[in-house]
């Protein structure tokens, strides 16, 4: 049996030899022609030293150009790889759950690399629906961020009203759970430690090695979620002021409402805490310079409606929290020389137009030559502030506000009757103006130059 086994043996593998092998499976094939065409084998040896040689001298045009485009290539492929991790494996990905990264990621680039405007819907509602399903809070920075991220993708596509809508509809979730919350703190089920009262604290360890950890780790209070809601209110309240102010919506009504609503709610909160003190995690609310944009916001819509008497005292405000070595504090002073210049001197202001909390700033009416003075006072710091700006922090918008504090002095100079001045102004910021490109102020300039043009017929207003 066993010399029987040992003849057969050879017979069988030689018929196995001679039969087709089975095809190989498509996803091998496929991997192997990947393989072989990402295979840098070919062009290294091509680039050695001989082989090098060789084709410079039979074709030196097309080696050079060879090897400036496979520079450009790889200068690509590398930029692509650091666009991909940097942009689609942020942290702003990353920080939810992967199903949730996966849908944000394709609303974005639904929204900003293949435009679809269906397909990013899509993706967004899925998000802001797997961000429920998940339990996430609706109050987290990440979801809220999410709502805002949809709002800011409908006003890029024209949709301000959904645009509003979503905001609208956030800003009320944000007011009604600090309104309860407030509740809350008068009805004593809020303690010291801004924990509901009977809560179990949590007890951890406070050895020196782990205090900063336990920093990063410690679970947010109600105090310190109330401040960074209420800030996130203001916020959104602001940018609702300027979507419906703008030409696509034109309710300023509605829009004066909000940003009365957000300086009010700096203001008092301002006050709260001088009075009351800080709460235990509340800590830091709002920057300077956020505060002063809700201010900048509202002097611009009263500005808008020509309630000049009001805007002024908000920029005046909104200068005091600029820094003093920035451009946009130039554009600050520029808007409160106009405003200045603009008053009527028997204006009386409304007391429903005026921020509660900012009532006490409106004082009796200057004479006009006062205001002049004043408003040509803040037009020449405006130029000096522009023109000092260096390095990192100078920007267009310092050349420009250069421009507009000409032309406000041209302005300003005609109010108080010297024509001569005013032309020798209009004609520096109309040179500054074309010599930046900066068209509205060259705009600007030539109808002021139109008007000191013409002969004196009527008095100057």
């Amino acid at each position: 049996m066993c010399t029987n086994f040992q003849q057969r043996r050879p017979l069988s593998s030689s018929r196995d030899a001679n039969e087709p092998k089975p095809p190989m499976p498509p996803s091998k094939l496929l991997f192997r022609a990947l393989k072989q065409g990402l295979s840098f084998r070919p062009i290294i040896s091509a680039f050695r030293g001989q082989s090098l040689r060789k084709l410079f001298r039979q074709s030196p045009e097309e080696l050079v150009l060879a090897i400036i485009i496979l520079c450009a290539l790889s200068g690509i492929s590398v930029y692509v790889i650091y666009t991909y991790f940097k942009y689609f494996q942020s942290r702003q990905f990353t920080r939810f759950p992967p199903q949730i990264a996966k849908s944000l990621r394709r609303a974005l680039y639904y929204s900003n690399y293949a435009p679809d405007p269906k397909l990013a819907l899509k993706y967004y509602k899925l998000a802001l629906q797997q961000c429920s399903e998940a339990g996430l809070d609706p109050f987290s920075d990440e979801v809220m961020g999410v709502k805002i991220q949809l709002a800011a993708w409908f006003e890029k596509i024209g949709s301000y009203k959904n645009s509003i809508e979503v905001l609208e509809s956030l800003l009320r979730d944000c007011r009604k759970w600090i309104e309860v919350m407030e509740k809350s703190v008068r009805d004593g089920l809020v303690d010291k430690s801004g924990s509901l009262a009977g809560t179990p604290k949590p007890q951890g360890s406070t050895t020196e090695g782990d205090s900063e950890s336990e920093k990063d780790t410690q679970p947010e209070n109600l105090w310190a979620k109330r401040s960074r809601i209420l800030g996130k209110s203001v916020g959104i309240s602001v940018k609702l002021g300027e979507l419906l102010a703008d030409d696509h919506v034109l309710q300023g009504d509605s829009a004066g409402q909000h940003l009365i609503w957000a300086v009010e709610t700096v203001l008092k909160e301002l006050q709260r805490r001088q009075t009351q003190g800080v709460k235990e995690g509340e800590g830091d609310w709002m920057t300077p310079e956020q505060i002063g944009g809700a201010l900048e916001a509202l002097g611009n819509h009263y500005e808008s409606k020509s309630l000049y008497y009001l805007a002024a005292p908000l920029f005046l405000q909104a200068i005091t929290l600029s820094p003093p070595n920035s451009c946009h504090t130039a554009v600050l002073m520029n808007n409160l020389a106009i405003s200045l210049a603009q008053q009527p001197v028997d204006a009386s202001p409304d007391p429903s137009q005026i921020p509660q909390a900012a009532g006490s700033t409106v004082a009796a009416r200057p004479s006009r030559s006062s205001l002049l003075a004043s408003a040509r006072s803040w037009a020449l710091q405006a130029q000096a502030t522009a023109q000092k700006v260096q390095g990192e922090d100078r920007t267009d918008e310092c050349d420009e506000a250069c421009a507009v504090a000409l032309c406000n002095l041209g302005d300003i100079a005609a109010m108080a009757g010297d024509k001569d001045e005013a032309r020798r102004r209009f004609e520096e910021s109309l040179t500054l103006s074309r010599k930046i490109a900066f068209a509205p102020g060259a705009t600007q300039a030539q109808e002021g130059l139109q008007r000191v043009s013409t002969k004196p017929s009527q008095g100057s207003t």
